[in-house]
Formats: C-alpha cells, sequence, structure tokens
C-alpha cells in the first residue's frame, strides 16, 4: 500500500496538494485522492476526466524520475470555471509527446492530455518540473 507522505490542505480550502513516493502504488492512490477532492468540492463532472489524466502524468513521473511525485489541484473558486491540476517531480527535462503506433502500450498520455484538457503546459522549477492542465467546469 503506498502511503501519502504529506498532505497539505490550505486553511481557504482553495487549493490541496499531495507528495507520493515513487512506489506504483502512487498512481492509483493519486488518482482516488483526485476523485475524493473532487467530490467534497462537489465537481464530480470533471472527476473521472481529471483522475484519468493525473494517473497518466504519475505515471510518467514514476517512469522517468526518482523522487517524490506532487500533485496539487486548485479550486475553480481561484479561477472561475477552470479547475487547475498540476503534477510535479524532480526530473528537469521537460515532456515529450512521442508517437504511439497502433500496437504500442504505452505513449500516448500527453495525447490524451493535449485533447482532453483546455489548456496544459509545464515549468521548471527549484527542483524538476511540474505538467499542469486546465479543465473547464461548470459555473
Amino acid at each position: 500500500m503506498i502511503r501519502v507522505t504529506d498532505t497539505d490542505t490550505h486553511t481557504d480550502g482553495d487549493r490541496v496538494t499531495w507528495t507520493f513516493t515513487t512506489d506504483l502504488g502512487a498512481v492509483h492512490t493519486a488518482r482516488c485522492a483526485v476523485r475524493d477532492q473532487l467530490g467534497v468540492w462537489q465537481l464530480d463532472t470533471v472527476s473521472d476526466l481529471a483522475a484519468l489524466l493525473v494517473s497518466e502524468l504519475v505515471t510518467n513521473a514514476l517512469r522517468h524520475a526518482t523522487g517524490p511525485v506532487g500533485v496539487c489541484l486548485t479550486r475553480p473558486s481561484v479561477r472561475p470555471g477552470v479547475l487547475l491540476v498540476e503534477v510535479s517531480d524532480p526530473l528537469p527535462d521537460p515532456p515529450r509527446e512521442r508517437a504511439a503506433r497502433p500496437d504500442d502500450e504505452g505513449g500516448r498520455g500527453l495525447q490524451l492530455l493535449a485533447v482532453s484538457a483546455c489548456r496544459w503546459g509545464h515549468r521548471a522549477g527549484p527542483r524538476g518540473k511540474t505538467v499542469w492542465f486546465e479543465l473547464a467546469v461548470p459555473r
């Protein structure tokens, strides 16, 4: 069982962050944490999509990085109509889209992100990078 090594819910309730160890169980745990929090915020309409995209990004982070993976959700009250989701890892290299062949088992995560999110991107940080995406939510 993967454990959440750090959970920080800001007092205003508009942002929640988690840090996961590099165990493969982190993908499942991150997906469940995202679904649970979006249920608390009553954002069930984007819960499945957000969980799917988080699982893709956490999988990529676990496949390529060697340190903890951070996941952060920022509620639409900060920017109305938009859920911001961020996944951070200690690897500074930016994500690269691949052209997956029909029989490939992987390589479609960033393509899925690109067609599902309103916007997405990445930024370098002091200890790695963050890949982020935004999902439209009903007002």
